[in-house]
This record gives structure tokens, C-alpha cells and sequence, in this order.
């Protein structure tokens, strides 16, 4: 038995959402740690170039261009996966979608939908089908990217912050009913995020500063410092943990 806890040699992973931000950073951390990864995103030269360099590190990865707000393409990507690799290990469901920035009350029914279809239908039928492929296979562990918003609500970021609530209970449920597979399904909540997708928040300077001000570390994060949290969740470090949602917010919710 490896002493080594974090140790993912042998295991196959999907990450979504990785093209960029903490989604990229996830994928390299875990093929750091031996895994082979299949970077997911909506766009394939994203996916490419996180691919190709973890490649050029010394790991292994490969791209797969998928949209999991599409039903077509989830089942396209577990099919590759399913008729490549056998099996799936670990499923770290990061793809998100946040349209719109503004008061909850003008909220487009566009932006609603697209919101939902991603952060909660995506994440539901990317975790039934990934829990199936775990399950035929002895076992996996599933991390969903939620959000503190899904603890207490972002101004102006309404059914952003729904969605991620949702997530967070969905977690939970699946953590409750795979566990008797041995599949277990925990959450990253983190707090301010210096990403492309949080660029609204960055960019409204009173916003931001009133952020800061309330975080006790007194700064904001990078997406390297999300991926600690998500490799513990995927290892056996972990082995006994499941339905938990991991805040890493600087004390902001403290």
C-alpha cells in the first residue's frame, strides 16, 4: 500500500471547465499526482493547449471538447470515455455559466435558462453519468465546483447564486445515495477567485473593495489555491469524507 496519500497513478480523470482558471489548475495538479486527465471544455483549443501542457511536463492528458448544458455532447464524451478507458475515476465538475450580472428582478429568461441548464442540469447528468461508470467499476470520487454564493447570496448575482445553492444540496443527495457504490461526492465552495469567469466582480471597484474588506485574509485568491482542496477530495487522503462542501474563502464566510 502507497504511503503517499495523494498518489493518482492509474486513475482517469475528467475535468470540465478546464480550459482556463481554476478548472486548468485542477488538471494539472492532478496529473501532477499521476493521473491521466481528459481536459474538458466547450472549445477544443483551450482543452488542446492544458492538454498539451501537461504533456510537455511530463504528465498525461488529451482534449475533449464538450458542453455540458448539451445532453448530445455528455453522452458523446462518456461514450469516448467509456470506449478509450474503461472506466472513470475521478469526475471534477467545474464548467460553469454566469451570464448575467445585475439586479435579480431583471434577470433575461435567457440568462435563467443557460444558467440552468449548465451549473444544474449539466452537473446532474454529468455526475448520473459519471456515478454509473464509478459504480461498474469498483468506486470514484466526484468534486462539483459550487460556490459561497450558494451559501449566502452575491449582490446582483441572483440565479448565479441559486444555481450554486442547488449544487451543493445536489451533492449531498448524490453523496447520500452512491455511497453504497463507493462513489463519493463532495463540494468546492470558494470565495473571490482572480478568474476570467469572475471578471465582473474585479471590475466593479466598489465591489471588489468591499470584498476585500470583509475577506480576513485580506486578499483575493488564485486558481492554484482552489486545487489543493480538490486533489485531498479525490484521494485517498479523503477516503472517508463524502457529502461535505469544503469552503476555501480566505474567512470570508467566518
Amino acid at each position: 500500500m502507497s504511503t503517499n496519500l495523494f498518489d493518482l497513478n492509474g486513475k482517469i480523470a475528467l475535468v470540465t471547465g478546464a480550459s482556463r482558471g481554476i478548472g486548468e489548475e485542477i488538471a494539472k495538479l492532478l496529473a501532477e499526482q499521476g493521473a491521466h486527465v481528459i481536459v474538458s471544455s466547450r472549445k477544443i483549443d483551450g482543452c488542446q493547449a492544458v492538454a498539451d501542457a501537461i504533456n510537455g511536463a511530463g504528465g498525461s492528458a488529451e482534449a475533449f471538447a464538450c458542453h455540458i448544458g448539451e445532453m448530445g455532447q455528455i453522452e458523446a464524451i462518456f461514450g469516448f470515455i467509456k470506449e478509450k478507458h474503461g472506466k472513470l475515476d475521478i469526475l471534477i465538475n467545474n464548467a460553469a455559466a454566469n451570464p448575467y450580472f445585475g439586479h435579480i428582478l431583471d434577470t433575461p429568461v435567457t440568462a435563467f435558462d443557460k444558467t440552468v441548464d449548465v451549473n444544474l442540469r449539466g452537473y446532474f447528468y454529468m455526475s448520473v453519468e459519471g456515478a454509473k461508470l464509478m459504480r461498474d467499476h469498483g468506486g470514484g470520487a466526484i468534486v462539483n465546483t459550487a460556490s459561497i454564493n450558494g451559501l449566502s447570496p452575491g449582490n446582483m448575482q441572483g440565479i448565479y447564486s441559486i444555481s450554486k445553492a442547488a449544487v451543493i444540496s445536489m451533492t449531498k443527495s448524490f453523496a447520500q445515495e452512491c455511497a453504497q457504490f463507493n462513489v463519493r461526492v463532495n463540494a468546492l465552495l470558494p470565495g473571490l477567485t482572480k478568474t476570467k469567469f469572475a471578471g465582473a466582480l474585479f471590475e466593479q471597484e466598489e465591489i471588489y473593495n468591499s470584498a476585500i474588506a470583509q475577506i480576513p485574509m485580506h486578499r483575493h485568491a488564485e486558481p492554484r489555491e482552489m486545487a489543493g482542496t480538490v486533489l485531498y477530495l479525490v484521494s485517498d487522503a479523503s477516503s472517508y469524507v463524502t457529502g461535505e462542501c469544503v469552503v476555501v474563502d480566505g474567512g470570508f464566510t467566518i
